[in-house]
């Protein structure tokens, strides 16, 4: 029993440690520098410490320094309670989702079986989906409670945007679950040893269809609406500063990395290398016993997980920096003319060729 527990906190700091420690900050320098480079710029290379200056590295830093000792400034008139809770509401359902996403399968390792995953739930892909819905109620909230109608009308447009594409999202993933029989994410993952058994094979309009949607739920260019600093001075959070202000930024990144770890669970083999088996990954380091060879293929395929994760998250960043903003319009008609109506058609070709 304490060593199951001991199993659980290593994997919970793990799971934090790279979702909130490593991929949240370093995503701010990704896109500044990512953007950079696309369009023929240096990007963010100021911050320095005794002259080095780490290829824009200690911006991180001096963010985080600058988020800690901003003003925390809540108008006249707005709901300080609210005000204060909603960051918190948008950015707890991104960390949590994590729970359910294994970043590796099952090993031996000192006579006991270790699944890298912290919960394991029969309804893993239902549960995503639930808790990330919550976030919605975040979005909401800082805009209604700012008493700012660019916050409250970019508040507005979230509800739409986030209830409509939670819908079409929904039903993309129908067909996986059709394929796979299942909701456990684990099995889903370990569906996909064989490279042709991976979901983009078996499900190529259902992964273009949840990667639509689920950049949509993210509120990522092109699908910004909610946020249009153009039209809404910056949306439901516009009367937010220092931390407050960065947890909304940190849902959003944060939300950007479960994204990517659920399309590559789906679509993208998990945590497998195409054309090498498990069996005989495990037959190649057979030389260092049972626990060794199971250590040594853990890493690599926590290594290959998290390999195709940065791949998507650098995909969502290249589209941020590619395509114009939509026009409110088409992100609504793009969700309810055109996804749901192809995603009901997917489900139906899928159970016909089940069939």
């Amino acid at each position: 029993m304490l060593l199951d527990f001991f199993i659980t906190l290593l994997k919970v700091l793990f799971v934090l440690g790279v979702t909130v420690g490593f991929f949240a900050p370093i995503l701010t320098w990704v896109e500044r520098k990512q953007s950079a480079i696309m369009q023929d710029r240096i990007g963010a290379n100021r911050a320095d410490i005794l002259g080095f200056r780490a290829l824009g590295l200690f911006h991180i830093m001096a963010d985080g320094l600058k988020m800690f000792t901003k003003e925390d400034f809540i108008p006249r008139g707005a709901n300080p309670v609210l005000h204060t809770l909603s960051p918190i509401v948008a950015l707890i359902p991104a960390i949590i989702t994590f729970t359910v996403v294994p970043f590796g399968g099952v090993y031996d390792l000192f006579g006991k079986e270790v699944n890298l995953v912290i919960a394991d739930l029969d309804v893993g892909l239902l549960f995503v989906f639930a808790i990330a819905s919550i976030a919605t109620y975040g979005y909401v909230i800082a805009g209604w409670s700012s008493n700012n109608n660019w916050s409250l009308l970019g508040s507005m447009r979230t509800t739409a945007q986030m209830i409509s594409y939670e819908v079409t999202m929904g039903l993309t993933i129908i067909g996986v679950l059709m394929v796979y029989e299942s909701m456990k994410l684990t099995e889903i993952g370990a569906a996909q040893e064989s490279f042709f058994d991976w979901g983009i094979f078996l499900q190529p309009l259902g992964f273009i269809m949840f990667l639509t949607a689920s950049i949509a739920e993210n509120k990522r260019i092109p699908f910004d609406a909610p946020e249009a600093e153009s039209e809404l001075v910056a949306g439901y959070f516009t009367e937010y500063s220092g931390l407050k202000f960065g947890m909304f930024f940190m849902a959003e990144f944060i939300e950007m990395v479960t994204i990517s770890a659920i399309v590559t669970i789906l679509f993208f083999g998990a945590w497998h290398i195409p054309f090498i088996t498990t069996a005989s990954l495990l037959s190649l380091f057979d030389f260092l016993g049972t626990t060794g060879s199971n250590l040594v293929v853990m890493l690599i395929h926590v290594g290959v997980f998290f390999t195709k994760v940065v791949f998507f998250i650098w995909f969502q960043m290249t589209i941020r920096w590619t395509l114009p903003r939509f026009r409110y319009d088409q992100i609504m008609d793009l969700g309810w003319k055109i996804l749901l109506p192809l995603s009901l058609a997917n489900i139906l070709v899928t159970g016909l060729i089940l069939i």
